[in-house]
């Protein structure tokens, strides 16, 4: 007997936090809690509380540059308030379900603003291609201001070398698997074109066709652009105050907390609940490349990660309760 999707995204969901908690207690079993209360007793908090108010403005802008590729004729424009609601309500769903936050935002902007979810997903779908770009761009910034390091790391994680030879020693193979592979999706598509299920897939991607030719259309294309490129400053000062805030790290360099960046960001892109675990493996294991004690980084791990999740908690809790308070627009004003 097959499992409903329901029982299955709980397993998923169940499995992925079992082992988000395991790696954590992994990493942690072996620091004393009166070495992390003694790292936060010592702190300054100052430049920490400034770290958690410039995340907030990041979390705005993020709001505000989605704002910029939804399209007015698609439903009641949103404000750039109500944006950052819907974002904060997303940052609170992924920490109980990865990836789900994407759709929770959408459905968040769908019920007060009645903007097709399709489109909401087109657009988040560029977001993220957009993001995508910009975390390439900052991990080729690392590599030039710290290309040893940065290739010693990866050597530690994947033998370059030994991969290179194995793609090329069976490139036939991975193109042919490709080519047989999209060969039978288009085969499927057109077997079973007229089918309901079918239309209605084929329906929800030209609404995310739609989304992503919104790129073409921006409201305001030198506010989106600069707003991208702020969105990863602001991520960097993050680190950067947090850093200033802790003696073991202050000596970090800028180009050390950059890199100290990207491997929090690969960190977060692993899917568990909020990153818990990967982030604080992935911290901690750059610290450590730069003098910095075991203890010591994984403490700055925790303290990091700690106040941005109890952040996105209490401002996601908040942004939750205030779209609820909206009353979602009548039929006859979003035709």
């Amino acid at each position: 007997m097959s499992l409903s999707p329901k029982i299955k995204q709980i397993i998923q969901v169940t499995i992925s936090l079992l082992i988000a908690l395991w790696i954590f207690w992994f990493l942690y079993k072996d620091i004393e809690f009166e070495s992390l209360l003694q790292q936060l007793y010592t702190s300054n908090w100052g430049w920490i509380l400034g770290s958690l108010a410039i995340s907030l403005l990041g979390f705005w802008i993020r709001g505000w540059r989605w704002t910029l590729i939804i399209s007015e004729e698609e439903g009641t424009p949103p404000s750039p308030s109500r944006a950052y609601h819907a974002v904060m309500i997303g940052y609170l769903v992924n920490l109980l379900i990865p990836r789900a936050g994407e759709v929770a935002k959408c459905g968040a902007l769908n019920r007060s603003n009645g903007i097709p979810l399709g489109h909401l997903i087109g657009t988040v779908i560029l977001e993220r291609t957009i993001d995508f770009l910009f975390m390439l761009g900052v991990i080729l910034l690392a590599f030039i201001l710290q290309n040893q390091l940065f290739l010693e790391l990866a050597n530690e994680f994947v033998n370059l070398e030994s991969l290179m030879d194995s793609v090329l020693s069976n490139l036939p193979i991975f193109l042919g698997g490709s080519i047989i592979f999209i060969l039978l999706l288009y085969m499927v598509g057109r077997r079973f074109r007229n089918h309901g299920f079918i239309q209605k897939v084929q329906a929800f991607i030209r609404d995310i066709g739609g989304g992503l030719k919104q790129i073409n259309a921006i409201k305001n294309p030198l506010g989106f652009w600069l707003s991208s490129i702020l969105i990863w400053i602001i991520y960097f000062f993050t680190l950067y105050l947090v850093t200033k805030a802790i003696q073991s790290t202050a000596i970090l360099s800028s180009g050390e907390i950059l890199l100290v960046m990207v491997m929090a960001t690969i960190g977060m892109l692993a899917p568990v609940q909020g990153g818990i675990g990967t982030f604080h493996a992935l911290v901690a294991l750059i610290l450590i490349q730069f003098g910095i004690s075991e203890t010591d980084g994984k403490i700055f791990a925790a303290i990091v990660h700690g106040t941005q999740m109890i952040l996105m908690v209490v401002a996601g809790l908040i942004s939750w309760v205030w779209m609820l308070r909206i009353s979602p627009p009548s039929k006859t004003a979003t035709e």
